[in-house]
């Protein structure tokens, strides 16, 4: 039994036939502890999420899933905001220790900002934690997933650009989220780049959905703002843009170009299909779940915050304005 005892708990100075002997014999046996975090015990990761029914909210996560299914790990999916047995939010403290207490190896957290004393309390208790896409980038104790915003936003921006337009509105996410910012960065880059002005009437911040999109897209069109060209921030905001634009009878990509942030799977399936920043949601779960892995094992990551490239896909929603290269207007300014 103390040679079976060691190969459990992963000591060193058992011979690697007699390592191997005994591991074929447990799991012959289905022999299962409870309650370790030894060598053949089942590495567990919570994933975290406000809004998990989003299109993002499942590409990142079926990254995860398929990472811990390579590496034989469990996934438990819950709120990051959880509510307390009695009344109001869990706790920061009592939220890391839920989390230790279920046996967690770790968790993935995604897009949340992480308070101070959530910090402290996963300290406490030496639980590792990956975030995806963070609203805030300024705590360097936790290691974050993310793409390059600013790129995205400059290629998208671009891409409208090269096409002609020079009056493009800009749809960025909630306010408070790093990478909206940098992606309406990367749009102000592109534009100053072609000696193109901001329109500031046409950059504006709301959250990622289709509600917000349509609203904001609704709003300027009744005010009789009419940019040639869109840069939304998601593919659902982008979807939101598209009905305000039908609602007010304005053809995509004919009176208005849209290129939408994301390239879930709604976006090739929209009317027309949305030309997109490509963000490497499956990917990005991916590299968090292998992460977080890598940090329960004592092995610190590549970097505290890993950028994983965007690529601009085109597709139906863009083209030139209308007279463009005619002489009819719509040309470079």
């Amino acid at each position: 039994m103390p040679t079976v005892s060691k190969v459990l708990n992963g000591h060193p100075d058992v011979a690697t036939e007699t390592r191997r002997r005994v591991k074929a014999a447990i799991e012959e046996l289905g022999y299962v502890r409870r309650g370790t975090r030894g060598l053949l015990a089942q590495r567990s990761i919570e994933v975290m999420a406000d809004q998990l029914a989003t299109p993002y909210a499942m590409e990142v996560l079926r990254g995860v899933t398929d990472a811990a299914e390579a590496a034989d790990a469990d996934i438990v999916v819950s709120r990051f905001h959880r509510a307390a047995p009695d009344a109001g939010w869990l706790a920061p403290g009592d939220w890391a220790r839920r989390l230790s207490g279920a046996g967690r190896t770790g968790a993935i957290i995604l897009t949340a900002d992480l308070s101070p004393e959530h910090v402290a309390g996963l300290s406490q208790a030496h639980l590792p934690v990956v975030v995806i896409d963070p609203l805030d980038l300024t705590n360097p104790d936790v290691p974050s997933v993310g793409s390059t915003n600013f790129t995205g936003g400059m290629s998208a921006t671009e891409h409208l650009l090269g096409l002609g337009h020079r009056h493009i509105a800009a749809l960025g996410g909630r306010p408070q989220s790093v990478a909206a910012a940098a992606r309406v960065h990367g749009f102000r880059a592109a534009l100053a780049s072609a000696g193109v002005p901001v329109d500031e009437e046409l950059v504006e911040f709301a959250g990622f959905d289709y509600d917000s999109g349509f609203a904001v897209a609704d709003r300027w069109f009744r005010s009789g703002l009419r940019p040639t060209a869109l840069f939304a921030a998601s593919d659902t905001q982008a979807l939101g843009v598209l009905e305000a634009a039908r609602q007010h009878g304005l053809d995509v990509p004919g009176d208005l170009s849209v290129v939408g942030y994301d390239d879930t799977y709604i976006a090739a399936w929209s009317t027309p299909p949305l030309t997109v920043v490509r963000q490497p949601l499956w990917e990005m779960g991916r590299v968090a779940l292998d992460s977080v892995l890598a940090l329960a094992a004592g092995r610190e990551p590549v970097s505290r915050h890993i950028e994983l490239a965007t690529e601009l896909v085109v597709r139906g929603s863009t083209r030139p304005p209308r007279g463009f290269g005619t002489g009819t207007g719509g040309g470079p300014a």
